[in-house]
């Protein structure tokens, strides 16, 4: 979300969750000099980072209000633990394929409040491609997860027909965007609806 007026627009949906996106490489990065009015949300907000220091993510966190951190890159479990020590709850992201382990989210487990599963591409974040959410019938841990990866405005059928008892949340990104950073709000809206 790159745009104030957009995020006022889509914060009268609802969502519950507005990402803002940290990551240099990003089509989507809101620049660490940001307009101040883009934070300025009473919705849970999201600052989304790829392998940077907890240092930095604790003070943009703090700058910015951000109460959830989502986490891109090669993070490990002690940078995750230290987010958390400091107030923050973090949501690990993974990008699955059909050779993921899932084992390797146990040493995560008691270091994250959620996980994210997205879609395994050869650059990091907005590759609008779906992984087969069959996959996650290997998901055998307890900690809740958002649904990510290429979801698009006609998928909210299947998305209601997924049974997995741990799904907490959707991220919608590319699917619903006019441009990168800027959400179509009548797609978001109709998508919601129908969910």
């Amino acid at each position: 979300m790159l745009y104030p007026a957009n995020r006022e627009e889509i914060e009268k949906l609802p969502v519950d969750f507005l990402g803002f996106i940290f990551y240099p490489g990003s089509k989507r990065y809101v620049g660490k000099d940001s307009d101040r009015r883009l934070f300025n949300s009473l919705k849970n907000k999201v600052g989304v980072f790829v392998d940077e220091s907890y240092d930095e993510i604790l003070s943009l966190s703090q700058r910015n209000g951000f109460k959830f951190v989502q986490l891109h890159g090669k993070e490990d479990p002690s940078v995750c633990r230290i987010l958390k020590k400091n107030g923050l709850k973090v949501i690990k992201a993974f990008s699955l394929n059909k050779d993921f382990r899932f084992r390797i989210l146990k040493d995560y487990e008691s270091a994250v409040d959620y996980f994210l599963f997205d879609t395994k591409t050869r650059v990091h974040g907005g590759s609008g491609k779906k992984f087969d959410w069959d996959i996650l019938e290997k998901y055998k841990e307890s900690t809740p997860f958002f649904l990510s990866g290429g979801i698009k405005p006609d998928d909210a059928s299947k998305i209601k027909q997924i049974d997995y008892p741990w799904l907490y949340g959707i991220d919608l990104n590319s699917g619903f965007e006019d441009e990168p950073g800027l959400k179509n709000v009548d797609l978001l809206k109709k998508f919601l609806d129908e969910l």
